[in-house]
């Protein structure tokens, strides 16, 4: 079980993904959802979507504090 964190170290969805490779699918579809402004606002300042995915991290379940649903 997985988890992606957001630039701003928030898991990007409240269930873990069964499988790293789940997890890894799921960037592309998070990304695509801030296309229509162009970036990630994030805490520290814009992201460029481009760059979105390198901000993103793949971490096992069992080290996030779960805090949703």
């Amino acid at each position: 079980m997985y988890h992606v964190i957001s630039p701003d170290g928030f898991p990007i969805t409240c269930q873990p993904f069964a499988s790293k490779e789940e997890a890894e699918n799921s960037i592309p579809v998070y990304c695509s959802r801030f296309k229509h402004q162009g970036y990630y606002a994030a805490v520290r300042g814009r992201i460029p979507l481009e760059e979105l995915p390198d901000y993103l991290e793949i971490v096992p379940a069992e080290k996030v504090i779960s805090f949703c649903c």
